[in-house]
This record gives structure tokens, C-alpha cells and sequence, in this order.
């Protein structure tokens, strides 16, 4: 009997951590343009909303073109009315694919990161 409280007990605690964890990084609910879309050439910006808020001063958003070469116009931005809305600006795009790269600390010190491409015809 008393391995199987320790057995429980156990298993609580790792579904609490897991619980913890799975809560505690910020990442995309909504990207525009999206992965894999293809846009125009008039193409101002980048957004992408997260599910968590976000520290503005460690979080970012860079776009570079298939040279590598960054096309942002600035520094990306948090919403201060919404702490879970990240944009950037984008200099005038020429066709080709482009790749968007982000990094996202959350309210919580929780850093999450990631990269998707987009084309411009």
C-alpha cells in the first residue's frame, strides 16, 4: 500500500511540473504572413501573436531575404495595450522567399524561439 502512495504521489508531482512547463512559454497563435504563404510585394510588416505576454526588451522579430540580408525597418514592437501582440516593419520586398525568426521571452522569463519563410511574388 505504501508503494503505491509513493507511486501517486510521484505521479502528481510530475503532472504538476509538466502542467508548470507547459504554461510557462510563450509561443505563436497567429502569424501574418504565415508560414508558407505567398504575399505581394506591398508587404509592410510581420505580426505574430503569442499565447502568453511578452518582454518587450527581449523579444524580437527579424527578417532577412534568401541572402541573409535583413529587411526590417526597425525594431520590432510589443502592443502596450496587448503584451501578447510582437510586429516589425519591412523595407520595400523584392520577390523571392524570405525567412522570419523569433524569440519570445515571456512575462515569466520563459524563452521560446523559432523560424518560418515566407514567399513574395
Amino acid at each position: 500500500m505504501k508503494l503505491h502512495t509513493t507511486a501517486r504521489v510521484a505521479i502528481a508531482a510530475l503532472l504538476i511540473a509538466v502542467c508548470q512547463l507547459a504554461q510557462a512559454h510563450a509561443y505563436p497563435t497567429h502569424e501574418a504572413p504565415g508560414a508558407g504563404a505567398t504575399v505581394t510585394t506591398s508587404q509592410k510588416d510581420v505580426v505574430i501573436d503569442f499565447d502568453d505576454g511578452l518582454e518587450p526588451a527581449f523579444s524580437s522579430i527579424t527578417v532577412t531575404d534568401a541572402q541573409g540580408k535583413d529587411v526590417t525597418s526597425g525594431k520590432a514592437v510589443v502592443d502596450p495595450s496587448n503584451s501578447k501582440h510582437m510586429s516589425v516593419g519591412l523595407n520595400a520586398l523584392t520577390p523571392g522567399v524570405y525567412t522570419v525568426s523569433w524569440v519570445a521571452l515571456a512575462d515569466d522569463g520563459h524563452r521560446t524561439q523559432g523560424h518560418y519563410a515566407f514567399t513574395v511574388k
